[in-house]
């Protein structure tokens, strides 16, 4: 178990973060009784704030927890992560500012708001707003996973650890519903400040002890020397994973939520130009997982936990820093997982009030609208923690890459939209259906039809590919060929 004086640091650096979650009700007034107050703080957020939020929204528990799990277990393939975060924010440079501007316009509140608006269609916005929330599921369990990585090693030797860290989990899920409820993407905007802080001097203080240490990154792959290449039969994965992956990450609603929370155009491109910075982050975290294996005593208290991959980063951290470090680090991991989950939520909420719920009950009001957002945030939030209960660790990371197929089949309808409205509505939903049923099928076949040996490749003439490279290609076909036939021919001269 971690010492006292580590404990005492988590505990006190909690209840500072409780504090600020609550605070973010009365920071920067407004009316939380309407949608936009409590789910896009008003829209009035700046360049840092937006660089901030939105990079707490993005660098979750996937990137500290399953990034570094992954290359741990299979080495290089893993590392797709870096130079995916790369190539997504040019994407989101292309895109974003200008999804800010047509959403300032209209009001839009949800990218399912502007699929409707751009083609006229109740039924690809609902479709789209169906996949979001069904994609985000599997995103919040993760965040949790990442959590409980922590409790497990923190209270590792106190006896029954599993209920103890289940107990804590359910706390914690009960504070963060309460202000998320009260103070909506405020509280999680003052959050993502103290989370990105810490997170980032954990990094730095890790990296520094870890290369003074014990060599520093030479000593793993010393250690482990095939995880320094990527497999010939892997090549095609690697790159398809990475692309797609790219393409997906702005897509998810909670990254539309965070980048229409800011306060203009040019601000969202200033701290869309910023987020970089997190790559690096990124990169050094996957490096995690190839250096624990040049760290004996981290690699013999990860075993002695049972040997799981997401206990490499609270498993190195225990090992390498003082204690009281330790309990600040894990305080820095464990919220990294409580925050983007509100933002995820939030998220959520508003595609299931604004574009499900409302189509059913046009006169909603917006007091009405704002109070059921909130109590749904809350019911998807203890959704994805029973999950996470009943679901073993590996398959719930594993699904976050499931989650990725489903979110970038909306890539035409929401990307292709701020591009050009002539896209064919019927051409998007017949896509967005078919890639999705075929993603499924897919993914069944990849892992024998049930059997779950999370696999998310399928095998092509040219060897692995990402399924979500193939749905799409489905998807893209489907849309171009349809708004092509149905597009009327010019009048006869």
């Amino acid at each position: 178990m971690l010492p006292t004086d580590g404990v005492v640091a988590f505990i006190a650096l909690f209840i500072i973060f409780v504090a600020l979650g609550f605070f973010g009700g009365r920071w920067r007034k407004g009316d939380l009784s309407n949608l936009s107050e409590w789910a896009l703080a008003g829209k009035r957020l700046g360049t840092y704030l937006v660089w901030f939020l939105v990079g707490a929204d993005l660098y979750t528990a996937y990137t500290f927890i399953a990034v570094p799990s992954g290359v741990f277990a299979k080495g290089a393939i893993y590392f797709f992560a870096v130079p995916y975060v790369a190539l997504t924010f040019g994407i989101a440079l292309l895109f974003m500012p200008k999804l800010w501007t047509v959403a300032h316009q209209k009001g839009y509140i949800t990218g399912a708001d502007f699929v409707k608006g751009t083609f006229n269609s109740r039924t690809l916005a609902m479709l789209v707003a169906i996949v979001g929330i069904v994609a985000e599921l599997p995103y919040i369990a993760l965040q949790i996973v990442g959590m409980q990585a922590v409790l497990n090693v923190m209270l590792a030797g106190i006896g029954d650890v599993s209920t103890v860290s289940e107990v804590s989990l359910i706390v914690a899920f009960v504070v963060l519903a309460a202000f998320t409820y009260t103070s909506g993407l405020r509280g999680a905007t003052l959050t993502a400040v103290m989370k990105d802080i810490l997170i980032f001097g954990t990094i730095i203080a890790v990296i520094i002890v870890v290369a003074v240490s014990v060599g520093g990154l030479g000593a793993g792959f010393t250690a482990k020397p095939a995880y320094s290449t990527l497999a010939s039969t892997l090549q095609n994965a690697y790159w398809s994973i990475f692309v797609v992956s790219a393409l997906a990450l702005y897509l998810y609603p909670h990254a539309i939520n965070g980048v229409l929370s800011g306060q203009d155009a040019e601000k969202v491109r200033k701290s869309t130009a910023l987020l970089p910075i997190y790559g690096i982050g990124l990169a050094l975290l996957a490096m995690f997982g190839v250096m624990i294996y040049g760290n004996p005593a981290a690699m013999a208290l990860v075993k002695s936990l049972g040997g799981s991959g997401t206990l490499v980063v609270p498993g190195l951290i225990q090992t390498v820093l003082p204690s009281w470090a330790t309990g600040i680090a894990f305080l820095g991991i464990f919220i990294g997982g409580l925050v983007p989950a509100a933002i995820m939520a939030i998220s959520q909420a508003n595609l299931l009030t604004r574009n499900i719920i409302k189509e059913f009950r046009p006169n909603l009001s917006s007091a009405s609208e704002t109070q059921i957002a909130k109590w749904s945030s809350i019911a998807f939030k203890f959704l994805a923690l029973a999950f996470v209960f009943v679901v073993n660790t590996t398959y719930a990371i594993q699904l976050q890459l499931f989650g990725g197929i489903l979110i970038v089949q909306t890539l035409p309808a929401l990307f292709g939209g701020l591009l050009t409205s002539r896209l064919n509505k019927y051409g998007l939903i017949v896509g967005l259906v078919a890639s999705e049923i075929l993603g499924v099928y897919l993914v069944e076949v990849a892992n024998n039809y049930g059997t779950w040996n999370t696999s998310f490749y399928n095998t092509g003439p040219l060897g692995l590919f990402f399924i979500g490279a193939t749905t799409l290609a489905l998807n893209l076909a489907i849309v171009l060929v349809w708004t092509a036939v149905s597009r009327p021919k010019p009048a006869a001269m």
